[in-house]
């Protein structure tokens, strides 16, 4: 695609560009700016004329240039090839993936292609597009990607604008298209930490499995042989499997949905663990704490890795304010010296507003929590230091003090 001439942008743009922010946000200055197409490439300069950056046009969107390079450049097979050969590079290099064949090969903006990933589930590939921008450009995607890592197939998953009003149906409805190759199975069995796990490339905002817990996974992997483990929000049951196959004595699952919970059944069946021998409750997370308490269930661990908004028939939960009071409900059921784990990935939530609702829980439960270990995503969801929004993830180790 052609350069346009120079698209000027505001002085707050120009000083997040030098602070190395990939974004550009619409304000007055893009309002001004001529009518342009999804996709293109546009040369970024300031009110006097200096160039950038080369940045991908999406005139619709809020965020309506993402930079790609702080030079003129084409967006094409070349300097795509040499983008994804780099991220396949650092995965190789620096990712443990020992007995792992899930994982994110691109990761946007951490790996200079802002607004788009691939992950790879077994001899597959989901590429997702996260603005209209990179749509027109798919066909090279997968070109490319077809060249570099020969997979049986290529799917995309398309990305609602409004998915919190999807997300009570959105287990049901087909989100994922294959663009190349032949259809995966309708559960494709892949690995993680020498595990299987089913997922879904067509079905569903989401495959199942979220690939940014594994090294998490792992962690609670070493901490769960002969424990009562609480699983709550327990969706397709990735963290009850990894209790359950490292020798937990109890792993009870909680989530809203039923087909969530079959989903997890069948991945304790993919692992050989009966499902028999633990336990799965359909309902509200609170409202099955307080049947628990009342029960007076007692747990080794507490889990919770609540998506950022949910909303059941009778209660509505997000991470500002609904982490404080889950935790709360939670930590009369851990034993003393227990663990309690959480985790968020709301992005506009950092490390300390997430700690600060960790402890209005404690302080609402008259308990006291100690942080052993924070935790954030693997290696293969690299994020610049110039781009605090891809430090998004939070995992919490935290002992209830006796």
């Amino acid at each position: 695609m052609e350069q346009s001439d120079m698209w000027v942008v505001g002085p707050e743009s120009v000083r997040m560009m030098e602070l190395g922010h990939p974004w550009i946000v619409a304000d007055g200055y893009t309002r001004r700016w001529p009518t342009g197409k999804p996709g293109q490439i546009v040369a970024l300069s300031d009110d006097k004329g200096r160039f950038l950056a080369s940045a991908l046009l999406d005139p619709q969107d809020r965020i309506v240039a993402r930079v790609l390079a702080r030079r003129r450049m084409q967006l094409d097979r070349a300097w795509l090839t040499a983008r994804f050969q780099a991220a396949i590079d650092l995965r190789r290099v620096h990712a443990e993936l020992g007995d792992t064949d899930a994982y994110r090969l691109v990761n946007g903006e951490g790996d200079g292609l802002p607004g788009l990933t691939v992950d790879r589930y077994g001899d597959y590939l989901m590429v997702q597009a996260y603005c209209s921008g990179w749509q027109v450009h798919l066909k090279l995607v997968t070109q490319v990607l077809q060249e570099l890592l020969p997979p049986l197939g290529i799917y995309e998953k398309s990305r609602p604008q409004k998915t919190r009003e999807l997300e009570a149906v959105s287990d049901s409805k087909r989100y994922g298209r294959l663009l190349t190759g032949i259809p995966a199975p309708h559960l494709l069995e892949v690995r993680e930490n020498g595990l299987t796990f089913l997922v879904s490339l067509e079905q569903g905002l989401n495959t199942g499995l979220f690939l940014d817990q594994r090294r998490n996974r792992r962690d609670l992997m070493t901490r769960t042989r002969g424990q009562r483990v609480l699983n709550l929000f327990a969706y397709t049951g990735a963290f009850s499997v990894a209790a359950a196959a490292t020798g937990a004595g109890l792993v009870t699952s909680v989530d809203a949905s039923p087909g969530y919970t079959d989903w997890a059944k069948a991945n304790f069946a993919a692992n050989r663990l009966n499902p028999k021998r633990h336990e799965f409750i359909v309902g509200d997370c609170l409202k099955v704490l307080a049947d628990l308490a009342r029960q007076k269930k007692v747990y080794d661990i507490i889990l919770m890795d609540p998506p950022s908004f949910s909303t059941t028939a009778k209660s509505r939960f997000t991470t500002r304010g609904g982490t404080s009071d889950i935790v709360a409900a939670a930590l009369p059921l851990l034993a003393d010296t227990g663990l309690m784990v959480t985790s968020s990935n709301h992005q506009k939530v950092d490390v300390a507003d997430y700690l600060k609702e960790l402890r209005r829980g404690a302080l609402q439960a008259g308990s006291d929590l100690q942080v052993i270990s924070l935790y954030g995503q693997p290696e293969d969801f690299p994020y610049p230091v110039t781009f605090p929004e891809g430090r998004y993830l939070k995992y919490a180790v935290c002992v209830k003090m006796a």
